[in-house]
């Protein structure tokens, strides 16, 4: 899957032909400064994300999904695509709002991190 124009500081972290996750500023959220968790990160995939381990892949017919996490329990919308090339699009779309300011991702917290949305806020322009 390839994402071509992705929106400043999103990388491709795995691109496989039923997964992508683009991981937002790696350099700045690496562990060391923040928990490895607060890497935000934008998952499509083909079947909803988080099947219980032994179900089988989806069946080729099965919806894909793209959800822009800021930690494992922290996500926004997830968005739902018949095909891959909608989830494609969606994705960067995603990432492109993210950059540009336009995700209000501190309404996705119930208890949050301050030192790490500030950072969010200084990378995002908000």
């Amino acid at each position: 899957m390839e994402f071509d124009g992705l929106a400043e500081g999103w990388e491709v972290w795995t691109a496989e032909s039923r997964r992508a996750v683009l991981a937002y500023r790696p350099d700045e959220f690496d562990s060391e400064a923040y928990p490895a968790a607060c890497l935000p990160t934008i998952y499509v995939t083909k079947g909803q994300r988080g099947r219980r381990p032994g179900r089988p892949t989806p069946s080729a017919d099965a919806a894909w999904y793209v959800t822009l996490y800021l930690e494992p329990e922290v996500s926004d919308t997830q968005h739902r695509h018949d095909n891959r090339e909608e989830a494609r699009r969606r994705a960067l779309e995603v990432a492109e709002r993210f950059v540009a300011g336009q995700v209000d991702y501190r309404a996705l917290y119930q208890v949050p991190r301050p030192a790490y949305l500030d950072r969010l806020d200084e990378l995002t322009g908000r």
